[in-house]
């Protein structure tokens, strides 16, 4: 059995992680902390956990007798916190944005904080499971991705060096659900007067996701932002619990090869098992994702075949967060990457 820590346990990824790891059949929930409910019981404060008798102790809790950590706790404690499960020999998925960025200045940008760990860049893999497979298997810090880059990366790097003919660069108009978006943090942009029967965007050319999908795009296809342009991504607030559709905009200079495109993309989901491509002429919409850790894609073009649409739908908690951090596990301990997530 895998003796499982998770780190902010009680936050909404941390409560996920729990939902779907207390049925896996190689893990033992071993450490649950929180630094709100130290001392308390999780089937006290949430009685959907009937029979799980595991009291939250608190973040720095001597996890020593773990085999394994996800951590679900804000950036800075992470920073904080990796390099200390690393040295006791502990692997670990992050959860947070800390270690997805290899340029340092560029994530200082947009975390606001100074990078303390830039030695663990080099070792941390991103872990996006359909195309870092072999390279998440013999890793002991894995970077889980942000929700928002999941569902546009899968959107995207089907096409490959296709994406060298791009006469613009990507426009991507992304919805989500409020705990994609600040979760239960009750402040004056994700509380319930302000987001119920609303629909708003923010941080616009100021997410902290862009630089990360443009990071990989640039890595795994033919999209370079020199060349084409920065990428151009908008998040925008739905009144929804989860969810996240994302609409991507193609434009090339040359027509595309129809069948070379859809091949690419049904080989991708012929590969990996939450990946599905739908029909021509069809495109999902979130209530065929949630409380799943699939990624539903469908894709259009004009009749010039040289503006694209590329349409895909997550669950931001699931395929989002701790499905895939969960992924992430049972491929670095040689499970198939689906075990408790079926």
């Amino acid at each position: 059995m895998i003796r499982v820590a998770i780190i902010g346990a009680a936050g909404l990824s941390g409560l996920e992680l729990i939902h779907w790891l207390r049925f896996h059949p190689q893990v033992e929930l071993t450490v649950l902390t929180s630094s709100k409910y130290e001392g308390q019981t999780l089937q006290a404060l949430f009685p959907r956990f009937t029979g799980m008798s595991q009291t939250f102790e608190k973040h720095e809790t001597n996890v020593d007798h773990c085999d394994f950590a996800f951590l679900a706790i804000p950036n800075k404690a992470s920073l904080d916190l990796v390099p200390e499960l690393l040295k006791k020999n502990i692997r670990v998925v992050d959860l947070s944005g800390v270690y997805r960025l290899s340029d340092i200045p560029v994530f200082e940008k947009y975390y606001k904080l100074a990078h303390t760990s830039p030695e663990l860049l080099d070792t941390a893999i991103f872990g996006l499971p359909e195309y870092y497979k072999e390279r998440i298997g013999n890793a002991n810090l894995i970077a889980n991705p942000g929700c928002y880059p999941t569902g546009a990366l899968l959107g995207m790097l089907p096409f490959g060096n296709l994406l060298e003919n791009l006469s613009t660069a990507p426009i991507l108009d992304a919805k989500s659900g409020v705990s994609g978006a600040g979760g239960r943090v009750e402040d004056d942009t994700t509380n319930y007067v302000t987001v119920n029967e609303n629909f708003k965007a923010y941080k616009v050319f100021n997410h902290q996701h862009t630089p990360e999908i443009e990071q990989y795009l640039e890595e795994l296809t033919g999209y370079r932002a020199q060349q084409h342009g920065d990428l151009t991504f908008t998040p925008h607030l739905l009144p929804l619990n989860r969810g996240i559709l994302t609409t991507i905009y193609l434009r090339f200079h040359d027509a595309l090869p129809v069948e070379k495109v859809r091949a690419s993309f049904e080989e991708m989901s012929e590969n990996n098992p939450f990946v599905h491509v739908l029909p021509a002429g069809a495109f999902p919409d979130l209530a065929m994702v949630q409380h799943t850790n699939n990624c539903q894609i469908g894709i259009a073009h004009d009749e010039s075949r040289k503006n694209w649409i590329v349409i895909t739908a997550i669950d931001n908690l699931v395929k989002g967060a701790a499905g895939q951090a969960i992924q992430n596990m049972n491929l670095m301990f040689g499970l198939d990457e689906s075990t408790g997530l079926i």
